[in-house]
C-alpha cells in the first residue's frame, strides 16, 4: 500500500520510510546521482537515487518518462538552496532504497508539461493529455463545482431523480440523435435534448423540487462553447414564481463561486429586460465588463439624404444604431477595414463611421465619407446621442434589426476587449421578459424563442390567438461575462394554454396529440404551477478555469466535426448489426 499521494508528502514525514506510486514525470542524471520527479494526481515529489544502492541505481538509470513505478525510501530535507516553494513537497526529497517498475511506457508523443500542443494530437492521445497538470486541475474543478451544486440543492430540499436517455423524438428545436429500435422495426428512440418534459411530469407527480446533473444531446453545428453531448444542471420546482426561482438560483451560483474559487459575486445580480439588452448591447447575453453601448438612431436618420440610412429607416423591422469607441480616432484605415470584414460574418453589408476630430468645429471637425450626406441637425443629433467627444470614433449599423444587433453586438464585445476597455472580474446579470416567439421568415411561421412549454406573462395569454409577436414570456436567462450560463422559465400548467401555444406555432391538434399527447393529458390531472432552469455545467467550469473551449473541461470531448479522435467514433458498423436494426444505408 502506498503511504500517501506524492503531492501530499511534506515535512511531517521527515525521517519516515514511505512507499509511493506514480508516473515518472522527469528523470535527471546529475553526475552520479539520479533525480526522479514522481507524479500522481495530487502533485510531484522528488526522488533521489545514489550509487550506494547499485541495483536500485541501475533500475533508476533505465526508467524513462511516463513509466509507472513504485518507490520505497526515506523522507529527508532537501539541501539548502534547493527547495521549491511552489510545491507542497518542495522542502523534502525521498532517498530511494527500492524501485519497482509496475509498467514501462513508450515514448509519449508530447511532453506532459508542454502547454503548446496541437489540439488534434491532444484529443487523439486524450489519455495522455489528461495527465497534464492543467487538465487535472480543470477536471478536479469540475468535480468541485458539481459537488457544490449538489450540496446547495440538497440543503434546499431538491431531490436528484434520473430521467430516461431513450425517449420520444420531438424535433421542435435542434436535430435529435436517433436510436433505431431492434424490437420495433422502423421505429426510433431519440436521445434527450434536455429532460424538459420529464421534469415537468415529475412536478405533476408531486415531487415539488427536482434536480439532475445529466447528459443532453443535440445534433447541431458546433462552436467553441457547444458539443453534441453536454452536461446540464437541470432544476425544476413547484409553487414558485419568477422572483423566487431566480433568487434561489442566483444564491446557488454565488455559493458555487464562493466555495470553489473564493470569489464573491455581486448581490443582487442586475436585471434587465430582453428589449433593453437588444437596444443597448445588441445581444441577449451582453458582456457587462465592456462599458460600450449602442445608440438608437432610426428615427433621427430616417429623413437624411444618405440613401442607405433613409431606406433602412423606412424598412419594416429596420434599425439604425451607432457604437461610440472612446479614443477610436486612433484606429488606422486597416483596422477599420478589419472590423468591417468582422461584421460581415454577421450579415452586415458595410460599416460606416465618423471620426470626431474637433467637436466644437461641427461639420468641419468630422472625418468620414458619409458626412457630406448628413445635414447639420442629423450630425448634431448623432454627436449628442452618442455623447461623442474629440478623438472618438462612431461606427454605424443599418439593416434589419437582427443584422444590426448581431453585428454591432459582436463588434462591441470585440473592440472592448481588443482595446483594453473591458473591466476585470465577473459581471453576472439576469435577462428577463423574453418574447415568447420569434418569426421564422424562411418558413413564414412562429418559432418558440425558448421552448413551447414556456408560460406567457399574466395578461398576455390573449395574444396567443390574436398577435403572438406581442406575447412576452415568463422566461429568464443568467448571463456571465458574455456567456449564457443558464436559461429557464415558468412553465405552462394548464392544458388549454398549452394547446393555444401549439396552435400559435402551427402545430395542429392531431400533430400535438401525436407528439405531446402524454403531456396534454397530464396537464388535465391537477398540474401545479411550476418552473425551473437549466445551467450548462461545461460552460460554467470553462469560465472558471479560464479555458479557451469547453473541450478543455470535458474528459473525452468531440471535435468541431463531432468526432472522437481517441476512439475514432463515429464509425461504420457491420451489415449484421444493420440487418438486426432493419436499416439499410443509402
Amino acid at each position: 500500500m502506498r503511504t500517501n499521494y506524492c503531492g501530499f508528502i511534506d515535512q511531517q514525514y521527515l525521517g519516515q520510510t514511505v512507499t509511493l506510486q506514480g508516473w515518472v514525470h522527469r528523470r535527471r542524471d546529475h553526475g552520479g546521482v539520479i533525480f526522479i520527479d514522481l507524479r500522481d494526481r495530487e502533485g510531484i515529489v522528488q526522488m533521489v537515487v545514489d550509487p550506494d544502492t547499485p541495483d536500485t541505481f541501475s533500475l533508476a538509470d533505465s526508467v524513462r518518462n511516463e513509466f509507472v513505478i513504485e518507490v520505497e525510501g526515506v523522507v529527508r530535507e532537501r539541501p539548502a538552496g534547493t527547495t521549491n516553494a511552489g510545491l507542497r513537497s518542495g522542502a523534502i526529497e525521498v532517498l530511494a532504497g527500492r524501485i519497482e517498475v509496475l509498467n514501462p511506457s513508450l515514448t509519449p508523443p508530447f511532453q506532459i508539461d508542454d502547454d503548446n500542443l496541437s489540439e488534434m494530437v491532444r484529443l487523439e492521445y486524450r489519455f495522455l493529455d489528461l495527465r497534464r497538470p492543467a487538465m487535472q486541475r480543470n477536471l478536479r474543478l469540475r468535480y468541485r463545482v458539481a459537488m457544490a451544486v449538489r450540496r446547495y440543492l440538497d440543503a434546499e430540499g431538491f431531490i436528484d431523480i434520473e430521467t430516461p436517455m431513450l425517449t420520444k423524438s420531438t424535433p421542435e428545436g435542434a436535430r435529435d440523435y436517433l436510436v433505431p429500435s431492434r424490437v420495433h422495426p422502423g421505429e426510433f428512440f431519440a436521445l434527450p435534448q434536455s429532460p424538459q418534459l420529464f421534469k415537468q411530469l415529475l412536478m405533476m407527480a408531486g415531487f415539488d423540487r427536482y434536480y439532475q446533473i445529466t447528459r443532453c444531446f443535440r445534433d447541431e453545428d458546433l462552436r467553441a462553447d457547444r458539443q453534441p453531448e453536454f452536461t446540464q444542471i437541470d432544476i425544476e420546482t413547484s409553487f414558485l414564481g419568477v422572483a423566487e426561482i431566480t433568487g434561489l438560483m442566483e444564491t446557488m451560483i454565488r455559493s458555487i463561486f464562493r466555495e470553489t474559487m473564493g470569489i464573491e459575486l455581486q448581490d443582487p445580480f442586475p436585471r434587465i429586460s430582453y428589449a433593453e439588452a437588444m437596444s443597448k448591447y445588441g445581444s441577449d447575453k451582453p458582456d457587462l465588463r465592456v462599458p460600450l453601448v449602442l445608440t438608437e438612431l432610426t428615427d433621427v436618420l430616417g429623413q437624411v439624404e444618405f440613401k442607405v440610412f433613409r431606406e433602412v429607416a423606412a424598412m419594416p423591422g429596420g434599425r439604425i444604431a451607432a457604437l461610440r469607441i472612446p479614443a477610436g480616432g486612433q484606429l488606422s484605415r486597416k483596422e477599420i477595414d478589419d472590423y468591417t470584414q468582422f461584421v460581415a460574418i454577421y450579415g452586415a453589408r458595410g460599416l460606416a463611421y465618423i471620426k470626431v476630430n474637433e467637436k466644437a468645429r461641427g461639420r468641419e471637425g468630422l472625418q468620414s465619407p458619409i458626412v457630406k450626406n448628413l445635414d447639420d441637425a442629423a450630425l448634431a443629433a448623432i454627436l449628442a446621442g452618442t455623447d461623442a467627444g474629440d478623438g472618438d470614433l462612431i461606427f454605424f449599423g443599418a439593416d434589419k434589426a437582427k443584422v444590426v444587433n448581431d453585428s454591432l453586438g459582436a463588434l462591441r464585445q470585440k473592440i472592448g476587449h481588443d482595446r483594453g476597455l473591458a473591466e476585470k472580474g465577473w459581471k453576472p446579470l439576469w435577462v428577463m421578459d423574453f418574447p415568447m416567439f420569434d418569426y421564422n421568415e424562411d418558413e413564414q411561421r412562429w418559432d418558440a424563442l425558448h421552448h413551447p412549454f414556456t408560460s406567457p406573462q399574466d395578461g398576455h395569454e390573449a395574444y396567443l390567438d390574436t398577435d403572438p409577436g406581442k406575447a412576452i414570456a415568463k422566461a429568464y436567462d443568467m448571463v456571465l461575462n458574455g456567456w449564457e450560463i443558464g436559461g429557464g422559465s415558468v412553465r405552462i400548467h394548464r392544458e388549454e394554454v398549452q394547446s393555444k401555444v401549439f396552435t400559435a406555432l402551427g402545430i395542429g391538434v392531431d400533430e400535438a396529440r401525436l407528439k405531446f399527447g402524454f403531456l396534454l393529458d397530464a396537464l388535465k390531472y391537477g398540474a401545479p404551477p411550476h418552473g425551473g432552469i437549466a445551467f450548462g455545467l461545461d460552460r460554467i467550469v470553462t469560465m472558471m478555469a479560464g479555458a479557451e473551449s469547453i473541450r478543455d473541461v470535458i474528459a473525452f470531448p468531440k471535435t468541431q466535426r463531432a468526432q472522437c479522435l481517441l476512439t475514432k467514433a463515429p464509425s461504420p458498423v457491420d451489415e449484421k448489426q444493420l440487418r438486426e436494426l432493419h436499416i439499410k444505408v443509402r
